[in-house]
């Protein structure tokens, strides 16, 4: 039906119903693409197990240990897949744009800032997931005080947004002379990218738009001009920033594509907790609060409050293993 309307006369002619239907063929390709791929990998894994009830010998214990392989790896696969139907939020199926905000303690909690930046960037590298950096505000002697950064790909919001609250860390400084243990925290902002057409208004008098010099990484051109662009939203005193593009202008429908999607978080957010109270629901989602801890001394765990779920891999973890976390919260919310 959708094909059918893209052949319409006038189907061109209006835009936001072209973003909305083709976005739509979009989603349903991709999941009709994964059907004849896992069909395929069905079938690989058929021929194995014949191949090994016929082998002998060597060959027996090639395709055996290939067999295994190729099952763990089917496993996996068919795990995500069962994720991806406890996905159905409204803008689970977007890019997410995430912010990190070191908490207070200087160096310390800079350090963990840049150490959940480059957490978040190896789970989204396993995940085939691209990352683009926004903004960013370099630590005063290592680490990052904030940054803002883009993920892209397929349902990338529906996973990451289990991300948003503070996550703290406990381990001896490596900042610290006397070796020292340090408790630090930092803050994780998770919003969908809003791309296709909203009935949300944002009004230029609401608006108070700043240019500013770009700091960090980006040559001759981001320092010499003020490209950086600002833009408070003075109603709900949002505040969004982007310096990576190339133009002020550039930068201003980054920054403007960013607000939009905090405005809708909100409302969606505002209209989740309406809803509990009509239901009556005891169970409520705390932005704010703390939501994981990191432990690298005396002993080593990472502990999801919401849900109790711990591993000791702490290593794992910050190199991205964040599937099973994922997984648990998404499980748990969908009860």
């Amino acid at each position: 039906m959708l094909k059918v309307e893209q052949e319409k006369e006038n189907f061109w002619l209006d835009n936001e119903n072209v973003l909305k239907v083709n976005k739509k063929l979009k989603l349903l390709e991709s999941k009709l693409e994964k059907v004849v791929f896992y069909e395929k990998k069905f079938l690989d894994v058929k021929a194995l197990i014949e191949l090994v009830e016929i082998a002998s010998g060597d060959d027996e214990a090639e395709f055996y240990s290939e067999l295994n392989k190729s099952i763990k790896l089917l496993e996996s696969d068919l795990n995500k897949i069962r994720l991806e139907t406890l996905l159905n939020g409204k803008y689970d199926n977007n890019n997410a744009i995430l912010t990190i905000h070191a908490g207070a303690g200087g160096t310390e909690a800079q350090d963990w800032a840049n150490m959940l930046f480059r957490m978040y960037t190896m789970y989204a590298d396993k995940q085939n997931f691209k990352v683009k950096v926004l903004s960013s505000l370099d630590g005063d002697e290592a680490g990052i005080k904030s940054i803002t950064f883009l993920v892209s790909g397929e349902n990338a919001y529906g996973f990451l947004k289990s991300e948003k609250g503070v996550h703290r860390l406990v381990r001896i400084s490596p900042f610290d002379s006397n070796a020292r243990r340090h408790t630090s925290f930092a803050s994780v902002e998770v919003m969908p990218e809003i791309t296709e057409a909203t009935d949300i208004v944002i009004k230029p008098e609401d608006l108070k738009i700043d240019t500013y010099r770009s700091s960090g990484a980006g040559g001759q051109h981001v320092n010499k001009t003020e490209s950086a662009i600002r833009i408070t939203h003075i109603p709900t005193g949002f505040v969004v920033s982007c310096q990576t593009e190339r133009s002020q202008i550039q930068n201003r429908e980054t920054c403007m594509k960013m607000l939009l999607s905090k405005l809708a978080q909100k409302r969606e957010e505002e209209e989740l907790e309406k809803l509990n109270q009509i239901r009556g629901e005891l169970k409520k989602i705390e932005w704010g609060s703390q939501i994981r801890s990191y432990v690298f001394h005396p002993y080593t765990m990472v502990k999801d409050h919401r849900t109790n779920y711990e591993t000791s891999d702490v290593f794992g973890v910050m190199d991205g293993e964040l599937e099973e976390f994922i997984s648990v919260y998404l499980k748990m919310s969908a009860t």
